[in-house]
């Protein structure tokens, strides 16, 4: 069992297992890393295929802010932050906390951002079908912060985008100012946007 692994990684660290505040370290250990890899038993379209519904409507669907919270395979420390996703629909709408569901299913594994982002992109772009996805996460890794470099305000930023987010400039940049990126912004990579106008009373 994986608290016998534990209890052995205990000694290894020189510690003593058998003293009272270590009892039942491998055992709490074990049942917070099985729930941080929970994602392993599900797939996405359990998630997602029992709430897609046909609908006329063909503006951007954008859900912001979704917290994050995964375990770097490298380091098998956590990292965490938010995920913003985007899908323009094409005859097809999914129910909006699926999205949420998603980057649940996919960040409780061992992963690294770059494919945490990809796959909930992919996963949505082939469940909908919808003429574009965008996926923005922007995230915070111990494996940076108290280790190694320790630089603790490094963010890491990863993006996916699929169809028209990909190829056309003009919907990536409605997504990126919709999350406050103004078109790169919080990343340094254009200049800010122009306020949206004040209407005088």
């Amino acid at each position: 069992m994986l608290r016998h692994l534990i209890r052995d990684l205990l000694k290894e660290l020189g510690e003593d297992p058998s003293r009272e505040g270590l009892l039942k370290t491998p055992e709490r250990v074990e049942q917070a890393l099985k729930y941080l890899t929970s994602g392993y038993g599900k797939k996405p379209e359990e998630v997602l295929n029992g709430a897609v519904f046909e609908a006329d409507y063909d503006q951007m669907v954008l859900v912001k802010d979704i917290d994050v919270y995964s375990v770097c395979e490298h380091h098998i420390l956590p990292f965490f932050g938010k995920c913003h996703i985007a899908y323009l629909p094409d005859g097809w709408i999914v129910g909006l906390s699926k999205l949420a569901r998603l980057v649940e299913l996919y960040s409780r594994r061992l992963q690294v951002q770059e494919r945490l982002t990809a796959q909930i992109a992919d996963a949505i772009q082939e469940t909908l079908k919808p003429k574009g996805v965008a996926v923005l996460i922007e995230a915070r890794h111990l494996c940076m912060m108290i280790r190694g470099v320790e630089k603790e305000n490094a963010e890491v930023l990863t993006s996916a985008m699929r169809g028209c987010f990909l190829e056309q400039p003009d919907r990536r940049l409605e997504f990126l100012q919709l999350i406050g990126y103004g078109g790169g912004t919080k990343a340094g990579a254009v200049e800010p946007a122009e306020p949206l106008p004040i209407a005088e009373e």
